[in-house]
């Protein structure tokens, strides 16, 4: 018998008596009859909201045969993407990577209150820069645009605030009798010559090791002449008289 769900064998098994199939019913047929099993309940999938459905612009397939993820993005990403096409040597300012033990509590001016880049301080951030465009963009219903050049411009005059108040500060400062220390320009360029004097220093000291280590090599005196082998006598005749041998080095002319 075919297989079948469980509420649709005793229709199954009528139809195969009616075919003449199954001459006598089972034992269970009438019961079954007279008590049908309960119908199962539909199956559908979830819903799913606005969210987390694919933005379609074009009529698209119901199960393609290779789906593939769709690309994460964000509106920070083009902004950051955008402010540092703009302002390519904010990105040499230094910055700490440095993890706290906690996660830092976020800032009282959010949303619709933020109107402003100096509410969050007089020296923003690029960071800043990029999330008050963001924030106007959102909750006071601006272009992206508009809001990026905005934002931009309240960044520059911050900056430029902060660098003339700085310069005047170093004026008056240096008028007043003050020395400052060298910049962090300065101590690199410090560090690099040191480093440059320790490679002299390194290849002073590996030409002193190879000379050392020529000075124990074995020096043999270099004679002239077709004499010099004398088939051992000269070396009979020095032990008969006496004469130990000496192999060292000539380090002065004998006469």
């Amino acid at each position: 018998m075919v297989r079948r769900v469980v509420t649709q064998v005793h229709q199954q098994v009528s139809r195969l008596m009616q075919g003449n199939m199954i001459t006598r019913p089972p034992a269970w047929y009438q019961a079954v009859l007279d008590n049908p099993p309960l119908s199962l309940p539909p199956k559908s999938p979830p819903a799913r909201s606005a969210y987390d459905k694919q933005p379609t612009l074009k009529e698209q397939k119901a199960y393609p045969k290779n789906p593939n993820p769709l690309p994460i993005h964000y509106i920070e990403d083009d902004l950051r993407r955008q402010f540092f096409r703009d302002h390519p040597f904010e990105a040499f300012r230094p910055r700490t990577l440095v993890e706290s033990d906690r996660i830092a509590a976020a800032h009282p001016i959010q949303k619709e209150q933020w109107t402003r880049l100096r509410q969050r301080g007089r020296n923003p951030s690029s960071e800043d820069a990029i999330r008050f465009a963001v924030n106007l963009y959102q909750y006071h219903s601006m272009p992206l645009s508009e809001a990026y050049a905005r934002a931009i411009a309240q960044f520059r005059a911050l900056k430029s605030e902060r660098h003339v108040a700085m310069t005047f500060a170093v004026m008056e400062a240096e008028q007043l009798g003050a020395v400052f220390g060298p910049s962090e320009l300065d101590r690199s360029f410090e560090k690099e010559k040191q480093e440059l004097e320790s490679w002299k220093k390194q290849e002073e000291r590996d030409e002193g090791e190879l000379a050392a280590r020529k000075r124990w090599k074995a020096i043999v005196e270099k004679r002239q002449g077709v004499d010099q082998w004398t088939k051992g006598e000269q070396y009979v005749r020095l032990w008969k008289e006496g004469i130990r041998p000496d192999y060292s080095p000539m380090l002065s002319d004998s006469s």
